[in-house]
C-alpha cells in the first residue's frame, strides 16, 4: 500500500478536498464521487460524508493510497 502524507496546516480539512489536495482526483466534486461511492475510508471505517471534516492524526485510504493527516510543523 503506497503511504502519502499531508501536512495539514489549519484545523481540518474537508475529505473531498482532501482527496483533491494529494491528487487522487482532479476536482472536489470528483473527490465528492469517491466518497459518495464507499470507496472511502477514514480510519478503517466506510465513510459516505462528501465534506467529512479530516484533522491531524486521522487516516484516510482509497484505492491502495494511505494517506496520513499530520499537523503542519
Amino acid at each position: 500500500m503506497q503511504t502519502l502524507r499531508f501536512d495539514l496546516d489549519r484545523e481540518h480539512v474537508e475529505l473531498n478536498q482532501l482527496l483533491k489536495l494529494v491528487g487522487l482526483c482532479d476536482s472536489g466534486g470528483a473527490g465528492k464521487q469517491l466518497v459518495a461511492s464507499g470507496a472511502v475510508r477514514v480510519d478503517g471505517v466506510v465513510e459516505l460524508r462528501k465534506t467529512c471534516k479530516i484533522h491531524a492524526g486521522q487516516t484516510v485510504s482509497l484505492d491502495g493510497v494511505r494517506i496520513e493527516v499530520v499537523a503542519a510543523p
